[in-house]
């Protein structure tokens, strides 16, 4: 059995030093070339991008990680189509085969990741606003501007801290867009599981139809779990004109 989702996150997180939540997240590619990196310190961390979210993205990424692979000889299919849909078995499953490759070929040692991947795009540890808003702190120092002891601040200073806020705000929609992104990736994961499941009770109800009157039964113990609601729940009445039309969820 391969290693768990925690322990996966935990060593790539140690080993990469990035701050990862989601096994989901590797499938960005980047994380991957990084490993690699490591073993074998060759991969073109320039050409790697971090702070991407376009499957386009991704998809250079994976290209990158394919030459490598092709480089060295590692007979691995790379399953790219499955990975870029950001889906966590996918990516689980690859990750699991990485962490074994990289436990029989890392040379070991030191791995600077941080410097490695100075080149690649990645996100710094302090934000575009702070920078901007320190470098005009600096430039008015230079120019000898004194600051202003009640009354309004100046303009400069004002729009600073303003694009500072701006900046801050637009980290912060972005952080929340791909935390929503990746719970409906989650959720229509585990839907299309409920819905195999039901597709395959339906076959055995057709097969079998005396199924559907044994009460005891294994198949009414699996429907009752899939089409109970939590206590209290009532259909909306507006739903309630078609909610005979609706034997499935």
């Amino acid at each position: 059995m391969g290693e768990s989702r925690q322990d996966l996150l935990s060593w790539v997180n140690k080993l990469l030093e990035l701050n990862l939540t989601k096994i989901e997240q590797c499938g960005t590619g980047a994380a991957y070339c990084q490993i690699f990196d490591s073993i074998f310190m060759d991969v073109p961390m320039a050409r790697v991008k971090f702070n991407v979210n376009t499957e386009y993205a991704y998809l250079q990424n994976f290209k990158v990680l394919q030459n490598v692979f092709m480089r060295h000889q590692v007979d691995k299919p790379v399953p790219v189509p499955q990975l870029t849909k950001c889906r966590m078995q996918d990516n689980l499953e690859f990750l699991q085969w990485t962490k074994r490759y990289w436990d029989q070929h890392y040379p070991g040692g030191e791995y600077d990741a941080v410097s490695r991947r100075k080149a690649s795009g990645a996100p710094a540890s302090a934000s575009a606003g702070s920078s901007r808003a320190g470098a005009s702190s600096a430039g008015a120092t230079r120019r000898g501007t004194t600051p202003t002891i009640g009354g309004r601040q100046p303009r400069a200073a004002v729009g600073a801290a303003s694009s500072a806020n701006v900046t801050a705000l637009q980290q912060e929609l972005a952080t929340q867009k791909e935390a929503i992104a990746g719970l409906e990736k989650e959720r229509d994961f585990y839907f299309a599981k409920l819905r195999d499941i039901e597709l395959l009770l339906q076959s055995a109800l057709e097969a079998d139809p005396e199924l559907e009157k044994e009460e005891d039964s294994l198949v009414k113990h699996i429907q009752g779990i899939l089409y109970s609601t939590e206590e209290g729940f009532e259909i909306p009445a507006e739903a309630e004109g078609g909610a005979d039309e609706l034997e499935t969820f």
